[in-house]
């Protein structure tokens, strides 16, 4: 199948679920930007709870009128710093932080002046460290309903298009799944996190991967 998909900052562990089960990945490029989404935010659990992590852009009253691909991060924000002390506060003493953490602060300190940039070089790195090899393409135009004509000809061979796009929203819980959509709640097997007690799902992939690294596809169903 193609997973069409829009691009999140640092994404739950359940997309990675469904990006076991792909043979292809197809990134909306050509949609209008929307706040309050997983596309500037992840959610990480810290010895306080669950906290999100923003990336500002600019220009955010009127975000939403802009293509995805086209919004600016805010640098003139300190966002960097509060995500990387925040991240190593909460995941430090992990068993994998510092295994990953250098090749994802070479993404940060190199300043992608786009949000779709940074997430997309996020992603790449993230399809690695879970050993993921699948084509990744973007969308040529934007449409509500994504006709199987529209794909890009390299994805012309015969796979359907499984649209998962704001699928995963930080308000989640509340949205009743719909008929032919998986619960992302159930993709994630409860794995041993840093702080608790007890399992908090719908955190970013972040906090599997910190805490069991190398092992963490074994618990994406």
């Amino acid at each position: 199948m193609i997973l069409l998909t829009e691009l999140h900052y640092h994404p739950p562990a359940a997309l990675f679920a469904e990006l076991l089960r792909a043979d292809s990945i197809l990134l909306e490029a050509h949609e209008h930007y929307r706040k309050q989404t997983f596309r500037n935010r992840c959610l990480i659990r810290t010895a306080q709870g669950v906290q999100p992590l923003t990336v500002p852009v600019i220009d955010g009253n009127r975000a939403e009128k802009v293509s995805v691909s086209e919004i600016e991060i805010d640098y003139r924000q300190n966002w960097i710093h509060r995500h990387w002390r925040t991240l190593q506060t909460a995941y430090g003493n992990s068993p994998y932080f510092e295994f990953y953490a250098d090749y994802l602060h070479d993404i940060y300190v190199s300043k992608p002046a786009l949000l779709f940039d940074l997430n997309q070089q996020f992603l790449r790195l993230l399809l690695r460290c879970f050993r993921i090899t699948l084509p990744l393409h973007l969308t040529t135009e934007y449409h509500a309903h994504y006709p199987a004509t529209s794909c890009p000809p390299a994805l012309l061979p015969s796979y359907p298009i499984i649209d998962r796009r704001d699928w995963l929203t930080p308000k989640a819980a509340t949205k009743m799944p719909e008929p032919d959509t998986p619960a992302a709640s159930g993709l994630v097997r409860p794995y041993p996190q840093v702080f608790g007690p007890g399992f908090e799902p719908g955190l970013s992939v972040l906090d599997l991967l910190f805490s069991q690294g190398p092992a963490a596809g074994r618990y994406l169903q």
